[in-house]
């Protein structure tokens, strides 16, 4: 192929790129895109990822229909977060059929495979997003994660703790705030013991990540530990409205008004 061609082609790649990401320009991104005759995948990719941040996924699905060649694990990856963030019912068909001809090679790929399991998850077919899931070979936290995660928005609670129980690598700061929810909305005995424990060997770093904080905060409240929750408020540095929110919203619910008209 001739170097001036791959020129061309990477620069019309990196107009598209910024005209959809930067530029928010849609209509102008998609006919410079439908002008190329000989599309990559990587070209598919971008776009696909532009039209997601862009809030229109349900493009991404037309376009799909219009692709010509196989999608490869990257653009497999960002078409199943398209899938997950529409949720209808075109959505599912071709999130799940693209799902069962990808290749077997792909689901070794652990970022294609937990985006397939979050849109199952999505989806709330948690018996496919397990299959995929026991598939994977080498798990890593991310996998773990959209695990728990799924299991939480599906509201299968105690799976998500049996999970979390078997993990035996280091968490995340997104673990650690998947689990104290999943911790907060349980609220029964093994809940408490399990965010309890979490929370005492969670890394002082991540007690600065304010996501995580509030939702530590949330669930020690929803056990009645207001006293905990008031030390991991006091730790906090830079508190944000979510912070004193998760406060006033935990006083209120163990009925000390008195305290949250003083914050």
């Amino acid at each position: 192929m001739p170097s001036n061609f791959l020129s061309k082609i990477f620069k019309i790649q990196a107009i598209i790129n910024k005209t959809l990401m930067k530029c928010k320009d849609i209509d102008n991104a998609m006919h410079l895109f439908s002008s190329i005759t000989k599309k990559s995948n990587y070209m598919y990719t971008i776009v696909f990822k532009g039209l997601i941040t862009n809030n229109v996924a349900e493009k991404v699905l037309d376009l799909f229909d219009e692709m010509k060649i196989e999608p490869n694990q990257f653009t497999l990856t960002v078409l199943f977060n398209a899938c997950a963030l529409l949720i209808n019912n075109r959505a599912m068909k071709i999130g799940k059929e693209l799902l069962a001809k990808m290749p077997e090679n792909y689901r070794n790929d652990n970022i294609t495979s937990t985006s397939a399991i979050d849109m199952l998850m999505k989806f709330g077919d948690v018996e496919s997003a397990e299959r995929i899931f026991r598939s994977i070979n080498a798990k890593d936290i991310i996998t773990y994660g959209a695990m728990v995660k799924g299991y939480v928005g599906n509201e299968t609670l105690e799976k998500a703790l049996d999970l979390f129980e078997k993990v035996d690598i280091e968490l995340d700061d997104v673990t650690y705030t998947i689990v104290f929810n999943a911790c907060a909305k349980l609220c029964n005995d093994r809940a408490m013991k399990i965010g309890k424990k979490l929370l005492a060997k969670m890394p002082e770093n991540y007690r600065n990540n304010n996501i995580t904080s509030n939702s530590a905060i949330d669930m020690l409240m929803k056990f009645g530990d207001v006293e905990s929750a008031e030390r991991i408020f006091r730790s906090i540095k830079a508190k944000d409205i979510i912070t004193y929110g998760a406060m006033l919203k935990g006083y209120v619910g163990n009925e000390m008004f008195e305290k949250a008209l003083d914050l």
